[in-house]
């Protein structure tokens, strides 16, 4: 038995010892599934939430005379998390693979807007490219991680889901407008209203415990997107990049931050799409919620 089985049987255990508290009452149940909801949103944060500590804590911790670099040092943690999480069964072998091309799109535009110093890299090190240490690209693949992880584990279904290529064309002209605003006009406002246009009718479906609830498209993505900006105040109060307005002191990064993360985001989206292929939710289950075992919501995250 592996790590991931093992894991889903102490869930299951757990399950077994709460329910009856669970089943109680209204507001117990709602308890409940809003414990189980956070416990699920933390575990398909595992990627991230690790990165997150490294960066801070080698920022405190790590030796002035230290054999190698910080940043180094990143690279190589980078590269074993995402070994062990597949190793462990916590990651299967094709999700890994649409989030190592998110890595390498995501290592290609920090080489170029680095290049035209919309952000720096202030410490120096051996694996890197240009300005950019490798372990950047670990960032967009902690994000690609978190979005493929919460699609099993929420069993994420749609609900008029457009046609499946507006979501990649979306995706790919909010992406070339990353480079092309510093020498054409900046079209990100027109891709926010695309984005309306494409989703303003979507909606997701998701199960934290046994009832599905859901949620309009565009304001999932938006909180996607806002808590990925708090992870990048984090990033950066750990010195891991530096923007201009943060070199000579941390400050918070600006909330225009988050219109670049919503667009940026959605390409890791249509790539997880890939191996995630979206799901036509019952509508009827969606109003009216569904009951299904916590055993079988776990056997859909294998």
């Amino acid at each position: 038995m592996n790590l991931n089985d093992r894991i889903k049987g102490r869930v299951a255990d757990m399950d077994r010892w709460a329910r009856p508290w669970a089943e109680r009452g209204r507001w117990h149940g709602y308890a409940y599934e809003f414990l189980l909801f956070g416990l699920k949103q933390a575990w398909a944060c595992l990627f991230g939430a690790v990165m997150l500590v490294l960066l801070v804590g080698t920022m405190l911790l790590w030796p002035k005379d230290a054999p190698f670099a910080r940043y180094d040092f990143l690279v190589i943690a980078s590269i074993a998390i995402q070994g062990g999480l597949i190793a462990l069964g916590l990651e299967k072998p094709r999700e890994a693979l649409v989030i190592a091309i998110f890595h390498v799109v995501g290592t290609i535009m920090e080489i170029y807007k680095t290049a035209h110093g919309s952000w720096i890299y202030p410490e120096s090190s051996l694996l890197r490219i240009g300005g950019v240490p490798l372990f950047s690209g670990f960032m967009y693949a902690c994000v690609g991680s978190y979005i493929a992880r919460i699609w099993r584990l929420f069993d994420i279904q749609f609900i008029n889901y457009p046609p499946i290529w507006a979501p990649w064309i979306l995706a790919l002209l909010a992406y070339l407008n990353f480079f092309t605003h510093h020498y054409l006009p900046d079209i990100r406002v027109g891709l926010y209203v695309l984005s309306l246009v494409i989703f303003g009718r979507s909606w997701f479906t998701f199960t934290p415990d046994l009832k599905m609830r859901r949620m309009p498209v565009v304001v999932g993505l938006l909180l996607v997107a806002l808590f990925i900006w708090f992870a990048e105040n984090l990033g950066t109060l750990g010195r891991a990049w530096v923007y201009p307005s943060q070199e000579y002191g941390w400050r918070m990064v600006s909330i225009s931050k988050l219109g670049a993360w919503y667009l940026l985001m959605l390409l890791s989206y249509v790539l997880v799409s890939l191996v995630h292929p979206p799901r036509e939710a019952d509508v009827k289950e969606a109003r009216t919620g569904r009951h299904a075992p916590l055993s079988d919501q776990i056997d859909q995250t294998a």
